[in-house]
């Protein structure tokens, strides 16, 4: 059966993708503890990546990063907005996100 959407409405699936991407500007509250950054202490205004391999990674505003191992792929769907851009670089979607 021929696809459905031509082109250019398909959306990239997952696999094609390195990851997805957030921003979290709240506190980030994990089995009732606030998460902090282990580089500098920050507690808010998180990137949250989901990659491929639905790990969790968290990006603090001063460019920490660290794996969130209590986080998965569906703590990431369930919080997440829909996707409204695709970025060819990490610093372009930073910069989208505002960071």
């Amino acid at each position: 059966m021929p696809d459905f959407l031509p082109p250019d409405l398909r959306v990239l699936s997952r696999q094609e993708v390195a990851g997805l991407m957030m921003r979290w500007q709240q506190p980030l509250v994990i089995d009732g503890e606030v998460r902090t950054c282990p580089g500098c202490g920050a507690y808010r205004d998180w990137i949250i990546f989901c990659m491929r391999d639905d790990s969790v990674w968290l990006r603090c505003r001063a460019g920490h990063k660290t794996k969130a191992p209590r986080l998965d792929a569906a703590w990431y769907n369930r919080n997440s907005g829909p996707v409204d851009g695709f970025h060819p670089t990490l610093e372009e979607g930073l910069r989208h996100l505002g960071h």
